[in-house]
């Protein structure tokens, strides 16, 4: 009887995708009888927190249900101070039963404390509902609390017969459908990279023109200062790393990192973890997803594959022996399948 309203707990805690950083998404539900009298979610990093947001949609009518109310929530209820007050004291203010988790939360600063108060202040509390699906849900923020590191996220197009494009050349492979889901991606995270030859061939704006969100940090790399002046990469327009020498110019929204002779990689994944950026999109090219394989800095792989062949070009990346399927759609005339650690 849990599952549909958890469930709809996750629909909603979606819905913060891109926002939230660092931060995870969360979804509340507050159930009556079986009816729905409340939900929320989290919106905006430094706003009200799921549970807050469903207590205040609760109609006046409604409110006397409170207490007889079963609150769902994606994720346990924070327990400390931070940019708001800890739920765990709205619940108990609120005079909720019952409460039904499917997370509890990995943060040392709550870490079972909020079940724990709930419980001992007479609160029914039920954890582990659809346990696997929140922490898919939210494994971008499970990695970040557990290992201050970034979630990795490798993503490429490639023809049927395996090849990203034609060498040299920009080579549009997906479909509509395709290209509207990839500018969504970006919308969900904090950053996102390429490496100097697909800056240089294809001169991409890495931007979220196709899906409405917040447009991601954008890095390339660059170590020898080859992507050209009067590239979008290099306009200023928005913020931008730049993994290479500084180059003349007032800039305001472009950052140089040099990283000398070697790769660049670990230099650019402390970066974003100084700053609190818990998520990295990678969209090519083949010698930049291949590093980052070979390097084993990947948490999830995501391909979209057209119908169409190209016979020769650029190779496509080769998937690690440790990836294992863990999705498969269709996306219009392309297929997307979606590959995690085994």
């Amino acid at each position: 009887m849990h599952f549909p309203f958890m469930r709809r707990c996750f629909d909603l805690a979606r819905l913060g995708a891109g926002r939230v950083s660092p931060n995870p998404q969360v979804g509340a539900v507050l159930v009556h009888e079986r009816r729905i009298i409340g939900e929320g979610w989290h919106r905006a990093y430094g706003q009200a927190h799921a549970e807050v947001n469903a207590v205040r949609s609760v109609r006046p009518e409604d409110r006397r249900f409170l207490p007889d109310a079963t609150l769902y929530c994606s994720l346990e209820p924070c327990f400390h101070h931070g940019k708001t007050p800890p739920c765990v004291d709205l619940i108990l203010h609120e005079r909720i039963r019952r409460v039904v988790i499917a997370n509890t939360d990995p943060n040392p600063l709550v870490a079972g404390q909020s079940v724990a108060k709930l419980r001992a202040a007479g609160v029914e509390v039920i954890t582990g509902v659809l346990e696997n699906e929140g922490k898919w849900l939210n494994r971008v923020f499970f990695k970040w609390i557990q290992h201050r590191q970034p979630y990795i996220i490798l993503k490429w197009a490639q023809s049927s017969d395996g090849f990203l494009g034609k060498n040299g050349e920009r080579t549009p492979i997906s479909g509509p459908a395709a290209l509207r889901m990839g500018h969504r991606w970006r919308a969900e995270t904090d950053a996102i990279l390429v490496g100097t030859t697909t800056a240089r061939v294809d001169n991409p704006r890495l931007d979220n023109r196709f899906w409405p969100g917040p447009t991601p940090l954008r890095i390339a790399f660059d170590r020898n200062s080859r992507i050209p002046a009067d590239y979008h990469l290099l306009d200023d327009a928005q913020s931008t790393w730049i993994l290479g020498p500084e180059r003349k110019g007032n800039w305001q929204h472009t950052r140089f990192i040099d990283t000398g002779l070697h790769d660049g990689i670990s230099d650019l994944i402390g970066a974003l973890s100084s700053e609190n950026r818990t998520s990295l999109l990678v969209e090519g090219g083949a010698e930049t997803l291949q590093r980052f394989i070979a390097l084993g800095f990947w948490d999830e792989i995501r391909v979209l594959e057209s119908n169409r062949r190209l016979t020769e070009g650029v190779r496509a990346p080769v998937l690690p022996d440790n990836a294992f399927l863990t999705e498969q759609a269709g996306l219009g005339d392309d297929t997307l399948s979606v590959f995690a650690h085994s």
